[in-house]
């Protein structure tokens, strides 16, 4: 399923965000761990993510009915809107749960940063549909 993007207003592209791949290969067939970008306020992580070429899964299409797209804030959470009693509903169900855990599709830019966010290697769908 492919991602919709949201029908919040972006603002310009101002609030660092630096993700940390921990399997950069899977994620943007690449080697590099460290992706420093510039999100707008009302975009979602993975949103930010997904425009720059970190695919991040999102088995629902980012509308939180799974939680493929678990991350790790590091830095920046206050930053970040609220988790939502839906969100914190779902990402119960990840694996490898923290306390830093968060569905990057139900994470909204709403403050200045910086944000730093670890995708972990094992946050990989192993079921997808083969392109036809």
């Amino acid at each position: 399923m492919h991602m919709k993007h949201s029908d919040r207003d972006h603002g310009p592209p101002v609030v660092p965000v630096r993700f940390v791949l921990e399997d950069p290969e899977a994620l943007t067939g690449g080697e590099r761990r460290e992706h420093e970008l510039m999100a707008c306020e009302g975009e979602t992580l993975l949103e930010v993510a997904m425009d720059h070429g970190i695919n991040i899964e999102h088995a629902c299409g980012g509308v939180c009915a799974c939680s493929t797209c678990h991350v790790y804030v590091e830095r920046g959470a206050d930053s970040l809107s609220e988790a939502t009693e839906a969100e914190e509903d779902r990402v119960e169900e990840a694996p490898g749960l923290q306390r830093n855990s968060r569905l990057s599709c139900q994470c909204i830019v709403e403050g200045k940063g910086p944000i730093e966010v670890r995708v972990p290697a094992w946050n990989r769908n192993a079921i997808k549909e083969v392109p036809h």
